[in-house]
């Protein structure tokens, strides 16, 4: 990680489906004794209830928590209340936001693209989608925040799965996979996940966006990956069906030869540009020619924001991943475009 965000606080964006149990997770983080500093941002106290007897003082609208932890509400706007929490007193370990049920995470996660005081101070850390096993194969066919959220996760808790039969939740699992591969998924009850399993995940260090990909990405040599398409991303060890989401897509590019970064940076911003809209996140790992830093990136639809993030270690395999997940894709140009900046 680079100097500027190993300072900077990590930012969970916490999502899902009204009912799915986001509020016995934001419960447990103000009211766990887990020794961290959380600052948790919701967008109506009376949501979430508040136990009188955990609140140990409030000033205007933050709420001290006895576990060291504090609770504010998004009324006015996200980047003053950032800017807020920024100056209190005693930096936090962590921050949540949640977004309402029924929204779509893009806006909330785009703040922390776009507003230079928060991107000094703050890192957009994981976007966390919370679902209920039980009703999200409906929400899925009603819904389509509820297919966005899942689409936008690097995090899925997929809780109350003690309400569902194991086919049931094997076929919603694969539902949640046809639309994002790359998530990590937690089977729950009651939210009982470890928070370090939800929080400062580090989403942007791509190493954690890439444990998945023996699980999903065929990696052996013998395939030919640029004439594969996204069908052997799906959970293929674990007997699931194969789920195709009609409008939803993933596509995960490699290469083992260095990439030239005066080809890729203006190749990516272009595609971000024309395809943005279509593109919900974007996140990749560089070994540009010439240089000994890897280099991350990750966007939020138009958004993109990039960094070195350390030295490539010895023995480590200098390969560039890009992952992209959206909307009628239009993979073959994706393959073709990146394949053009390879470095000669």
């Amino acid at each position: 990680m680079s100097e500027t965000t190993a300072h900077k606080i990590p930012v969970t964006v916490l999502t899902g489906y009204l009912g799915a149990g986001k509020t016995t997770l934001l419960n447990r983080i103000l009211s766990e004794n887990h020794g961290k500093k959380y600052a948790v941002i919701v967008n109506e106290f009376g949501e979430i209830g508040i136990d009188n007897d955990l609140i140990i003082g409030a000033d205007e609208e933050v709420f001290e928590m006895n576990n060291g932890c504090v609770c504010c509400t998004v009324r006015g706007d996200l980047v003053r209340i950032l800017g807020g929490l920024m100056k209190r007193k005693g930096k936090f370990d962590a921050i949540i936001v949640e977004t309402t049920g029924l929204a779509d995470p893009a806006p909330v996660a785009q703040t922390f693209f776009v507003d230079e005081d928060v991107m000094a101070s703050s890192r957009l850390d994981a976007v966390v989608t919370v679902a209920d096993a039980k009703w999200l194969s409906h929400r899925l066919k009603d819904a389509p925040e509820a297919k966005n959220q899942i689409a936008f996760a690097d995090v899925i808790v997929l809780n109350k799965t003690d309400l569902v039969t194991p086919a049931e939740l094997n076929e919603v699992e694969a539902r949640i996979r046809a639309i994002n591969p790359y998530a990590k998924l937690h089977r729950t009850e009651r939210c009982q996940v470890a928070l370090a399993d939800v929080l400062e995940r580090g989403a942007f260090d791509l190493d954690r966006v890439l444990e998945i990909e023996p699980e999903f990405l065929d990696s052996s040599d013998d395939h030919d990956h640029d004439h594969h398409g996204h069908d052997h991303h799906h959970d293929h060890d674990h007997g699931l069906k194969h789920y195709h989401d009609e409008d939803m897509q993933s596509l995960s590019l490699r290469s083992d030869k260095p990439v030239d970064p005066h080809k890729f940076m203006p190749w990516l911003q272009q595609l971000i540009a024309a395809e943005g809209g279509k593109i919900l996140r974007s996140k990749g790992i560089l070994a540009f020619s010439g240089d000994d830093d890897r280099y991350v990136f990750q966007g939020v639809h138009m958004m993109l924001e990039g960094d070195h993030q350390r030295a490539w270690k010895d023995g480590e395999a200098r390969e560039s991943r890009l992952v992209f997940i959206g909307r009628e894709l239009p993979e073959q140009a994706i393959r073709d475009g990146f394949a053009q900046t390879i470095a000669a």
